[in-house]
């Protein structure tokens, strides 16, 4: 027979007091909203997009409103396709369990999703702000993020952060006329600073929007800590990207090993992701329906700042990338990071930078009557070539210019201690 779970097996014992649904009184609120035609009085209407430029293949229409458009603009580019092969935690495993970059922006979504209709909350721009908001992710999670940061910045005294590099690539390269609220969501959504309460920024045009992304290359954290959404519903994914990865993060620590079930302060293990949709969804609604702002109560915003910490002292530091193989990848970073310099200044077309990187954009921007002035500004190019690159394509890359790259990275097989 099945053992009968007992009441208090899935509590959380460093937040026993959190509830698991809404009030009463917040529930109704819900329902009366929905019951209303479900849009609240804040939500960001599709009316109200700014785009760049006004065409008539991006007009809002009733089949395709505003930010579908731009979700679709954004699942339908390379960097979007290639965030299946990059890591979100884990790098060097073969398996299949494991969360990718991809699956990570579907999570998010559907978390923010989840708040944003309680709240009454425009779902369309919050599924766009999180499909697109790690496009700009490098190949091995943070620490590649960090590795490629110290060299640009070295070389530059510029800032590589991702959800800069996330704008770029929508505004950028692949010229796709998102609107300035998913682009506004992306780059405000860095899920390092949490913060209890989010309130909208202000911002509502292109101009001031294009000083902020300067201030970003310019004097990165110190900016980007600043940093607050135009929109509540960019408030609600950057609030729910925390959400979507402090408890997946944790299940993905115990498939691979690093961790075990009962390592863990709240006493819950794996099943602490199942807590933690339940718990932070329902306090968040709790505290920001009918309100201007998006919120945490102050034992949900302590529970989710003390479970991001153990989250860094028993995972993130451990994962391989940021552990034993720290140094070797880094000085990878450094030196392909020099070879694609030089490939661009010998100008060798056959070199992949240019085969793979700038002649694929330069086609796909002619076709908004736009191009890629890499020229201006190499050391930006070879970043965006690899900020772009997969784990995999990483790796190939630096197998085949270095020698000694096949002696570090590890080699991995889905049958490791198993027969096939």
């Amino acid at each position: 027979m099945p053992t009968q779970e007992t009441p208090d097996a899935r509590a959380n014992r460093m937040a026993p007091d959190m509830p698991m649904q809404v009030s009463a009184q917040v529930a109704d609120q819900v329902r009366a909203l929905a019951a209303a035609g479900g849009l609240s009085p804040f939500a960001c209407k599709n009316s109200a997009v700014i785009r760049r430029d006004v065409t008539q293949r991006d007009l809002d229409t009733c089949v395709r409103p505003a930010f579908v458009r731009d979700a679709e603009k954004i699942v339908h580019t390379p960097a979007y396709n290639r965030l299946n092969g990059k890591t979100q935690v884990f790098s060097f495993r073969q398996n299949d369990d494991l969360t990718r970059r991809g699956l990570h922006e579907q999570l998010v979504s559907r978390v923010a999703r989840d708040i944003g209709r309680a709240l009454g909350l425009n779902l369309d721009l919050i599924e766009a702000i999180s499909l697109g908001h790690d496009l700009g992710h490098t190949p091995f999670g943070h620490a590649g993020e960090r590795f490629l940061h110290d060299v640009f910045h070295e070389r530059t005294g510029r800032w590589f952060r991702h959800n800069v590099q996330s704008v770029r690539v929508l505004d950028v390269l692949e010229g796709r006329n998102v609107s300035l609220q998913t682009l506004d969501g992306v780059i405000c959504h860095n899920g390092e600073f949490e913060r209890q309460r989010f309130e909208t920024s202000g911002l509502n045009d292109f101009d001031t929007f294009d000083r902020v992304v300067d201030g970003c290359w310019e004097s990165g954290d110190a900016t980007i800590a600043r940093l607050r959404p135009m929109t509540l519903e960019g408030c609600v994914m950057r609030i729910s990207d925390i959400i979507a990865y402090v408890g997946k993060d944790r299940q993905d620590a115990i498939r691979a090993g690093l961790v075990g079930e009962k390592d863990f302060e709240d006493g819950l293990g794996g099943a602490y992701n199942a807590w933690a949709l339940s718990a932070f969804v329902t306090d968040v609604v709790e505290n920001s329906i009918g309100k201007p702002y998006i919120a945490m109560s102050e034992e949900g915003f302590a529970e989710l700042s003390r479970a991001k910490r153990e989250n860094y002292q028993r995972i993130y530091g451990s994962a391989e990338v940021n552990g034993d193989f720290a140094g070797p990848v880094r000085e990878l970073f450094s030196a392909l990071y020099e070879h694609e310099l030089n490939a661009l200044e010998a100008g060798d077309e056959s070199a992949a930078i240019f085969a793979h990187h700038i002649l694929p954009l330069g086609r796909r921007l002619s076709f908004y009557g736009r191009r890629y002035d890499w020229e201006a500004d190499p050391d930006q190019c070879v970043v965006d070539f690899v900020s772009a690159m997969t784990d995999d394509y990483f790796v190939a890359t630096c197998e085949a210019l270095f020698p000694k790259a096949r002696e570090i990275f590890p080699s991995r097989s889905y049958f490791d201690g198993v027969r096939a």
